[in-house]
């Protein structure tokens, strides 16, 4: 069987290690703890975390503990990383709430029964610390100049960071500390934008424990031109169908960029590595077959075979004018609601997020109804608007979604 670190390496997951040949000795030789921390700071995961929970799975598949660390505790805090303004705090009650989401999100791609994975909480250790004993226990280690060197600080320090992130860093190496104490965990892995962390917390065990600490960053889930993947005008690409249906997650994947595809059937679906090479070197056109096929393997993990069998006709319906509607998003509207401009209907049922936004697509052409081109944005939304209690609404090339008048 292959070492993991070499199936991770050949799929373009890992990005840097901070020990590169004693990590992959170690994941072929010996049963490994490892964790990666998640934030709860909403009720469902999104697309950068579902990367990190297929890492989660190749893990464990080969034999290695997953801990999935809730940071029920730092969330209280925030974390700076790429992130311009404080997070906003959340109370103890929501944290929980979105914890408990997150556990039945990653309970699709990690088998947490007979301790073959760990859901672990840092409030558990964090909320009740002594605060003069954490500085001369925890504290002493960190050298403030050599934080201020790190990426997630040089950013924030020009707007200015509270004292309450720059301790953010010190909890995250506190975490991979207590970590290894209670479980044996001797490898923490996140996103490339966890680096500086990740190195916190490694250097803590090495000089607190004395003994050997890795770590390991992923790619992140970027397109061609450096952005973050998994953000629509609708917003964030979410996991949670009630968020993003399997619709839209599926169209999604089916419209990004050619020069994307490869990466992320790589990166995001289970195929053998030469059936991502042989689709993401398709020619011209035919780089859509591939596009088909990326949309319903990540839609059939996520939210399952019938569910990526569904978004699949629907998708093929629109695509050759078929009538097949009933997977296209949909919305329900009564009579109460005519009587109001195109922009204020979509804005008000949040097929698009913002009156600007709508504008914006009215402008560029972009907003189609019924078939027809919206030219106008003060365009009234009369029973005329609907074609037998129906109006199709098309985004773009490909976005659609229904509204039916009850």
């Amino acid at each position: 069987m292959p070492n993991v670190y070499d199936i991770l390496l050949e799929r373009g997951y890992i990005k840097q290690s901070t020990h590169e040949e004693e990590i992959r000795e170690l994941l072929g030789k010996e049963k490994v703890t490892f964790y990666i921390g998640f934030d709860p700071t909403a009720d469902s995961l999104h697309v950068g975390h579902f990367l990190q929970m297929m890492v989660m799975h190749y893990m464990q598949e080969a034999g290695h503990r997953p801990i999935a660390l809730l940071g029920g505790g730092t969330t209280m805090v925030g974390d700076p990383t790429g992130k311009t303004d404080m997070r906003k705090m959340l109370s103890k009650e929501q944290i929980q709430h979105n914890a408990e989401c997150f556990k039945k999100q990653f309970s699709r791609l990690v088998d947490f029964k007979d301790d073959k994975a760990i859901l672990a909480n840092n409030a558990d250790w964090l909320l009740n610390l002594n605060y003069i004993e954490f500085l001369r226990d925890i504290g002493v280690h960190f050298s403030v100049n050599k934080m201020l060197t790190a990426e997630c600080f040089k950013q924030r320090l020009e707007r200015g960071l509270s004292f309450l992130e720059f301790n953010y860093m010190l909890m995250q190496g506190y975490d991979f500390l207590e970590l290894n104490r209670r479980y044996g965990c001797v490898l923490e892995l996140g996103g490339d934008d966890q680096w500086s962390n990740i190195i916190a917390g490694v250097e803590l065990i090495r000089k607190k424990e004395q003994k050997p600490a890795f770590g390991m960053t992923f790619t992140l889930l970027t397109k061609s031109d450096g952005k973050k993947m998994g953000k629509t005008e609708g917003g964030a690409i979410w996991l949670d169908p009630e968020k993003t249906s399997p619709y839209e997650f599926y169209q999604y994947w089916r419209n990004i960029g050619d020069a994307d595809v490869e990466k992320c059937l790589a990166l995001l679906t289970f195929l053998p590595m030469d059936e991502v090479k042989r689709l993401g070197s398709l020619p011209g056109e035919e780089i859509n077959e591939a596009k088909k096929v990326l949309a319903y393997e990540v839609t059939k993990i996520v939210h399952g075979l019938k569910e990526a069998e569904k978004a699949k006709e629907a998708a093929e319906a629109l695509f050759s004018g078929g009538q097949n509607m009933e997977n296209v998003p949909t919305v329900e509207i009564g009579e109460n609601s005519l009587g109001c401009s195109i922009v204020e209907l979509l804005a008000d049922l949040q097929i698009l997020p913002s009156k600007s936004e709508v504008r914006r697509l009215i402008q560029q052409n972009g907003l189609t109804v019924n078939d027809e081109k919206i030219t106008d944005p003060k365009l009234l939304i009369t029973k005329d608007s609907f074609k037998d209690g129906e109006m199709l609404i098309r985004r773009g090339k490909k976005k659609y979604n229904r509204i039916i008048l009850k």
